[in-house]
């Protein structure tokens, strides 16, 4: 599982779990508030306070209660037991006050939908500019075996394409390594040139298209702007501006392996190592000559 499958699994995990905790929140507090609202009976509170008992050691409110508490003394009965009576017991919450109202259910909707909305868009920039580790461009990638790239190559007649890394590759001829190793821009490619290959970006170095192969011309011919390039990407016509980029590419056990971490800038436009010229006619007419 890629690294960032994983990290959107984690975010869509912390999602869900602060999402319960904000409805368990919620839910405490109303039972809370519920609880709270169903104390008990105050009904005594309306009662005339000039009638209520006098709690054990209260001090009396009136003239007429000291006098018969003294009078009470005299004839050796005592206090009266005037405590308060016990308080009724509390009543069970009310199914109605421990009940979601509409108001909460839309809160929580809305919290819950912002939180999932805010993670599903944060994962989403971590995870486009999450670098690709394995597989896919922006990786080393490899295309194949030695054996079966040639053989696509040469029974076709045509570069072998890798979609997933987005570059062809094409066969670098021996006898063209040397001419290749003075041109400056070649310089970090050229140990796949003396194995035998060069890998091309797909892209126009003129404004970006994807550059078909023409099987007739055995070029690339850009269908945007007309640009053109031999076998090897160098530039041949057209309003490029220089050769198709390329990546650095090696032979490791026996695999063709293509590193897309980095683009290697084409070679100058005159460039002309093979000596390659059309061998058919153009699928594009080139626009704005060599």
């Amino acid at each position: 599982m890629e690294n960032a499958t994983i990290l959107l699994v984690v975010l869509a995990a912390l999602a869900v779990m602060m999402a319960a905790f904000l409805y368990a929140t919620a839910r405490r507090r109303d039972t809370a508030r519920a609880l709270k609202d169903t104390g008990p009976d105050d009904s005594a509170v309306d009662a005339d306070p000039d009638h209520l008992p006098v709690p054990v050691g209260a001090a009396p409110k009136t003239g007429r209660e000291l006098e018969r508490l003294v009078a009470l003394e005299r004839a050796g009965k005592g206090a009266p037991d005037v405590s308060a009576p016990p308080p009724p017991p509390a009543l069970p919450p009310d199914e109605e006050s421990l009940g979601v109202t509409r108001r909460q259910v839309l809160n929580r909707g809305i919290v819950t939908t912002m939180v999932l909305a805010i993670s599903g868009f944060g994962a989403g920039m971590v995870a486009m500019l999450w670098p690709a580790l394995s597989g896919g461009f922006g990786a080393k990638i490899r295309a194949g075996k030695v054996d079966e790239v040639v053989d696509a190559i040469t029974t076709k007649k045509e570069p072998f394409y890798v979609g997933a890394g987005r570059f062809y590759i094409q066969q670098y001829p021996k006898e063209s390594v040397a001419a290749a190793k003075k041109v400056g821009s070649y310089a970090a490619v050229v140990e796949g040139y003396d194995q035998g290959f060069v890998a091309l970006y797909q892209k126009c170095v003129h404004l970006g298209c994807r550059v078909p192969w023409c099987k007739t011309s055995q070029w690339f011919e850009c269908p945007c702007h007309g640009s053109q390039y031999n076998r090897v990407g160098e530039k041949k016509g057209g309003p490029a501006p220089r050769g198709l980029d390329r990546f650095v590419v090696s032979v490791d056990g026996g695999s063709v392996v293509v590193d897309t971490k980095m683009v290697i800038p084409g070679p100058p436009i005159g460039t002309n190592t093979t000596g390659q010229e059309s061998e058919g006619p153009h699928c594009i007419g080139a626009v704005g000559g060599h």
